[in-house]
């Protein structure tokens, strides 16, 4: 029931930045904890950060941590990833994500919800 397309990826150069947005189409967005994931190719999926519905708090990998920023705009139904200081390594393809039931959990929880509903995804590449 919950539509969330991804935009905003692209090819960068290591250093440089690149801000992605999930638009989302559910009516009660506010409530939902969003999160940003990524895979590589031959590599697990993991979390690489999170907010909560209010948007009072957010988490992240340790790997992004001082380089990446989520944040929200509940009036736009929109979630962005700031990602800055990208590595090589960032290459994936970054999907959003949302949580319905547990949108207001504490952000220890972020990284443990279901996060029931996905995007396509959207391809970073950032080269060397």
């Amino acid at each position: 029931q919950v539509q969330l397309v991804e935009s905003g990826g692209g090819l960068v150069q290591a250093g440089g930045s690149l801000r992605l947005s999930c638009a989302a189409s559910g009516r009660t967005f506010s409530s939902y904890a969003m999160g940003w994931f990524r895979q590589a190719p031959g590599k697990e999926r993991e979390i690489v950060a999170a907010i909560t519905g209010s948007g009072d708090s957010t988490y992240y990998t340790d790997s992004v941590k001082g380089r990446f920023t989520i944040s929200r705009d509940n009036a736009k139904n929109t979630v962005y990833l700031q990602m800055n200081s990208l590595k090589p390594e960032d290459t994936a393809v970054y999907y959003c994500a949302a949580d319905r039931l547990w949108g207001n959990a504490g952000s220890y929880f972020l990284p443990l919800l279901r996060y029931d509903y996905w995007g396509q995804g959207t391809q970073v590449t950032v080269s060397s």
